[in-house]
C-alpha cells in the first residue's frame, strides 16, 4: 500500500504542475489580455439595437471611437450628446462612434437611445464579454482605435466634446485635410 501512495502523491503532484503551468502560460501568452495603448483592439462581434451585426474589424481603415457605457451611469448621460454631435461632425470623414452598453434590459437602452437622440450605432455587450476583453471596470471608458486597428488612446470617464474633436483630429490622415 505504501508503494502505491506514493505514485498517487506523485501523480497529484504532476497534475497540480501542469495546471499551474497551463494558467500561467494563458495568463501571459493568452488573447484575453486587455488592450494598452498601441496594442491591437481585440475584434468584437455584437448584435446592435437597429439589428445589424457589426464587428469592428469591418471598420478598419478608419477611425474608431468605441465608447463602454450604462443607462445608469451619469457621465455616460453628460457625454453622450457631445459623442453624438462628433458623430455628426465626422460622418462623411472615415470616423465611426460605436457605443457598447453593458448588458442592460433592451428596454432600458432604447430609452436612453431615444432620450438623447442616439444616431450612431448601439451595439448590446449580451454577457459583458466585450467588456472583459477590454478589461472595462468603469463607466464610461472609451477606446480611440485608429485606422491601422490599433488602441491609440483609452479614457476612462466623461469626456467633453473638445477632448473628443481633439483625439478624433489627431488620429486622422494629416494629408486629407480633415482638421
Amino acid at each position: 500500500m505504501g508503494k502505491h501512495r506514493r505514485w498517487v502523491q506523485i501523480s497529484i503532484f504532476a497534475v497540480i504542475i501542469v495546471i499551474g503551468a497551463l494558467t500561467l502560460a494563458s495568463n501571459l501568452f493568452g488573447s484575453d489580455k486587455k488592450p494598452t495603448q498601441g496594442s491591437e483592439a481585440p475584434d468584437f462581434k455584437l448584435l446592435g439595437l437597429d439589428g445589424t451585426t457589426r464587428k469592428l474589424s469591418d471598420y478598419r481603415g478608419k477611425v474608431v471611437v468605441v465608447n463602454f457605457w450604462g443607462t445608469f451611469c451619469e457621465p455616460c448621460r453628460n457625454e453622450m450628446p457631445a459623442l453624438e454631435r462628433q458623430r455628426a461632425k465626422w460622418a462623411d470623414k472615415n470616423v465611426e462612434i460605436l457605443g457598447l452598453n453593458l448588458d442592460e434590459p433592451r428596454v432600458a437602452v432604447e430609452n436612453f437611445v431615444n432620450q438623447y437622440n442616439v444616431t450612431f450605432p448601439i451595439l448590446l455587450d449580451k454577457n459583458e464579454e466585450t467588456r472583459k476583453r477590454y478589461g472595462v471596470s468603469q463607466y464610461p471608458t472609451t477606446f480611440f482605435v485608429g485606422p491601422e486597428g490599433k488602441v491609440d488612446v483609452m479614457r476612462i470617464g466623461e469626456m467633453d466634446e473638445a477632448y473628443i474633436e481633439k483625439t478624433i483630429t489627431s488620429l486622422l490622415p494629416q494629408k486629407q485635410g480633415w482638421k
